[in-house]
């Protein structure tokens, strides 16, 4: 079975800086696109970043220039930097891969547990 686990979120003042990280582990034959997503209270979840290998990593234009989304393939994990927080970057942050899972010999939608990310003014 496939499971994404996340790790980095935390408080940090406005300015400061995070880095996000989410390992895939399991039976995974391929790892796909990766990306991260965020939730406000009350919202829908929105994209952050996605990043393919060997294409441009694709933003959200409120992260452009501030946030960095990279991958470690052999580790099949993604990362998220984030820099100059603001408080309106408070949410919650999931992971999200596109997977090939070689049990069940199927390609699928994995979601990580969620980490906060709280930026205080």
């Amino acid at each position: 079975q496939v499971q994404l686990v996340e790790s980095g979120g935390g408080l940090v003042q406005a300015g400061g800086s995070l880095r996000l990280s989410c390992a895939a582990s399991g039976s995974i034959f391929s790892v796909n696109t990766m990306g991260w997503y965020r939730q406000f209270p009350g919202k829908q979840r929105e994209l952050v970043a996605t990043i393919i290998s060997g294409s441009i990593p694709n933003y959200a234009n409120s992260v452009k220039g501030r946030f960095t989304i990279s991958r470690d393939n052999a580790k099949n994990t993604v990362y998220l930097q984030m820099n100059s927080l603001k408080p309106e970057d408070t949410a919650v942050y999931y992971c999200n891969a596109d997977i090939t899972d070689y049990v069940l010999n199927k390609r699928g939608d994995y979601w990580g547990q969620g980490t906060q990310v709280t930026v205080s003014s």
